[in-house]
C-alpha cells in the first residue's frame, strides 16, 4: 500500500524534469517582460484561451478536490459532485457577466476593483481580510492534505512531504504567472489522466476484470445508497447538503464567490482579451463536468471495495494512529493499487495537482500584498523590478507561513476522520455571502456606497459567526419542519452552513440596500463602474457550448435524482 517501486520514482522525476525544463523555457523566453509588475502577476495578454482554462482546472483541482472530495465521496457519495457541476454553470455565468466588468474597466486585482468602486479603506481591509483567509484556510489546507496524500503513497514522513511541496511551488511560482499559466497546461494533463486511470482499475476491480461500464452498473446498484444527488432531511448528511439548497439556494453563493470574486481564480483572465477569456472560462466548464470521474468516482469505488472486501483495501487501510476512520485516506488507498509504473504516474498528477494550486495561491497572495498593500501604503513610487522582487519574497513568506500552520494546526482542523473539503468550503463561507453581496451590488446598482460594502463585509462575517453559535443559545428543533436545521452528530439542532450562506447574504442585500438608500438621500456621492448592455452579449459557439453544459447538468440530475 504505501511505498514506491524505483520505476515510479523514475516517473515521477521524468515529470518534475519536462515541468521545470519547459518552465524555465518560458521564463527565459519572456524574461524581458519579467520586471513589468503586471506581465510578472498577470501573464497580461499572453495566455491562450486553452492555457486560461487549463490552468483554471489545475488551479483549482487540487488537494483539497483530489483528498477532500474523494473522501466526501467515500462518505456521502455522487452528491458532492453538485460543487463541480455547479462551478460548470457558475463559470458559464461569471464568463457573461462578471468578466466584462472587470476587463472594461481595467480591473486587475479584487482589492483594486474595491478601491476604483467604493474607497480606499474597503480597499485596505479586504486586502488584508483576503490575504489572511488565503494563507490560514486555503495555502494550509492545501498543503496539508497533499502532504498526508504524498505521505500515504510513497510512505514519506508527512513533515517532509510538507517542506519538499513547498518548496516545489515556490520553484514554480516564482517564474510569474506565465509560467504558472503555461506550465499548468502539462499539469491538467496528468492530472486527468492519472485521475482517469485510477477511476479505471478501481472500476475494473469491482467488475472483475469486465470493464468500467459493468463495474460502473455494479457500483451505482451495490452502493446505491452513494448515487443520490438530493437528500432529504432525514438523511444523516444533509446538514453537508441540505436538498434543493444546493440547486437554487446557497450553493450559488459558494460558486460565483469563488469563481466570480477570488483574486485566486480570475486573475488567470484578468490579462486577457474578453473573448479569449469566455473561451477560457468555457472550456474549464467543460473540464469541470469531467472532474467527478477523477475525483468523487474513486471515493464511492473505495468505500464499495471496503465493504465488499473484494480486497487491495480493507477498512484498516482508511484508519488514522488512534483508529479513527479517515475518509481523506480514501484516494491514497487507491493508488496504492495502481501497478508500478503507472502508480508513478499517478502520484506525478496528484504532485502536479497540488503544486499548481499552491502556485496559484501564492501568486495571487503576492499580487494582492505587492500591489494593493505595499506599493499603496509603504512605497507609492516604487519601480516595477522592486514590485516584482517584492512579491518574491512575499511568495516565500507566505508559503513558510503555510509550512508553519500545516505542522501545528493542520492536524487538528483537518486530521482525525474529518472531512477535509468540507472544512474549507464552511470556514471560508464566513465570508462568502458579504462579500458576494458587496460584488453583485458593486457591480450592477450605483447607488450602493462604501458604508453599505463595509456593512456587507464586517456585518456577514458576524453574522455567519452568530448563526454558527446559535444552536448554543437557542433550541432550533421547530425548524426542523421546514428543512431549516437539522441535529447533527451531537444531537444539537443547527442549520447547514449553506443555508446559513443563503441567510447572511440576503441579510446583507437588504441591509446593503437600506443602508445606500439612506446615504443617497443625504448627498454621499458613488462611483459607479462603466457598465453597458452590449458587453454582455456572447458568440454563437459560446452561446452553444453553455447550452450543452446546462443539458448536460439537466441531465444527470435528472438521472440520479
Amino acid at each position: 500500500m504505501s511505498g514506491l517501486h524505483t520505476y515510479d520514482y523514475i516517473v515521477f522525476f521524468v515529470y518534475f524534469i519536462i515541468v521545470s525544463s519547459y518552465g524555465f523555457w518560458i521564463y527565459y523566453k519572456k524574461k524581458s517582460l519579467m520586471s513589468d509588475s503586471k506581465d510578472y502577476f498577470l501573464a497580461e495578454g499572453s495566455l491562450t484561451w486553452w492555457a486560461i482554462g487549463a490552468s483554471l482546472i489545475a488551479s483549482n483541482i487540487s488537494a483539497e478536490q483530489l483528498i477532500g472530495m474523494s473522501g466526501s465521496g467515500f462518505i456521502l457519495g455522487l452528491a458532492i459532485s453538485v460543487y463541480e457541476w455547479m462551478a460548470a454553470a457558475t463559470l458559464i455565468v461569471v464568463a457573461v457577466f462578471f468578466m466584462p466588468v472587470y476587463l472594461k474597466n481595467k480591473i486587475f486585482t479584487m482589492p483594486q476593483f474595491l478601491s476604483q468602486r467604493y474607497n480606499e479603506k474597503v480597499a485596505m481591509i479586504m486586502a488584508v481580510f483576503w490575504l489572511v483567509l488565503y494563507i490560514v484556510v486555503n495555502l494550509m489546507s492545501i498543503l496539508y492534505l497533499g502532504a498526508l496524500a504524498i505521505s500515504g503513497i510513497s510512505g514519506l514522513n508527512i513533515t517532509i512531504c510538507i517542506f519538499a511541496l513547498a518548496m516545489f511551488a515556490i520553484f514554480i511560482t516564482l517564474g510569474g504567472m506565465k509560467v504558472i499559466g503555461y506550465t499548468d497546461v502539462i499539469q491538467v494533463f496528468f492530472l486527468i489522466l492519472g485521475g482517469l486511470v485510477a477511476s479505471y482499475l478501481a472500476l475494473n476491480l469491482i467488475s472483475d476484470q469486465q470493464g468500467v461500464v459493468k463495474g460502473f452498473t455494479i457500483l451505482t446498484q451495490g452502493a446505491s445508497e452513494h448515487f443520490h444527488l438530493i437528500f432529504k432531511k432525514d438523511n444523516p448528511h444533509y446538514m453537508d447538503l441540505p436538498g434543493l439548497s444546493i440547486l437554487i439556494g446557497g450553493m450559488w453563493i459558494v460558486n460565483l464567490n469563488y469563481w466570480g470574486c477570488n483574486q485566486y481564480i480570475t486573475q488567470r483572465a484578468l490579462g486577457a482579451t474578453l473573448p479569449v477569456a469566455r473561451a477560457g472560462l468555457l472550456f474549464a466548464a467543460f473540464l469541470k463536468m469531467l472532474m467527478p470521474l477523477i475525483v468523487v468516482i474513486p471515493g464511492i469505488a473505495v468505500y464499495y471495495i471496503v465493504k465488499e472486501d473484494l480486497g487491495g483495501i480493507s477498512s484498516e487501510n482508511l484508519l488514522t494512529s488512534s483508529g479513527v476512520q479517515d475518509p481523506n485516506k480514501a484516494y491514497p488507498a487507491l493508488l496504492g493499487l495502481l501497478p508500478i509504473g503507472l502508480k508513478g504516474l499517478s502520484f506525478a498528477a496528484l504532485t502536479a495537482a497540488i503544486v499548481a494550486s499552491l502556485a496559484g495561491k501564492a501568486n495571487s497572495i503576492a499580487t494582492i500584498f505587492t500591489l494593493d498593500i505595499y506599493k499603496k501604503a509603504f512605497e507609492t513610487n516604487a519601480s516595477e523590478r522592486k514590485l516584482v522582487n517584492v512579491g518574491k519574497i512575499t511568495i516565500v513568506v507566505s508559503m513558510l507561513l503555510a509550512v508553519l500552520l500545516s505542522l501545528i494546526i493542520g492536524d487538528a482542523l483537518m486530521g482525525e476522520g474529518k472531512q477535509g473539503f468540507q472544512y474549507i468550503q464552511e470556514y471560508t463561507g464566513f465570508v462568502s455571502p458579504g462579500i458576494f453581496a458587496m460584488f453583485l451590488l458593486g457591480f450592477f446598482w450605483k447607488k450602493t456606497t462604501s458604508s453599505a460594502a463595509l456593512f456587507a463585509t464586517v456585518g456577514g462575517f458576524l453574522f455567519s459567526v452568530i448563526l454558527k453559535l446559535l444552536p448554543g443559545w437557542v433550541d432550533l428543533s421547530p425548524l426542523y419542519t421546514y428543512g431549516w436545521a437539522v441535529a447533527n452528530s451531537s444531537g444539537v439542532f443547527e442549520i447547514p452552513f449553506i443555508d446559513r450562506m443563503l441567510m447572511v447574504f440576503v441579510t446583507c442585500i437588504i441591509g446593503m440596500y437600506f443602508i445606500s438608500m439612506y446615504e443617497n438621500k443625504r448627498g454621499v456621492v458613488t462611483k459607479g463602474l462603466e457598465i453597458d448592455a452590449k458587453m454582455f452579449r456572447v458568440s454563437t459557439p459560446f452561446a452553444i457550448g453553455s447550452l450543452i453544459i446546462f443539458s448536460l447538468i439537466v441531465a444527470l440530475y435528472t438521472a440520479f435524482w
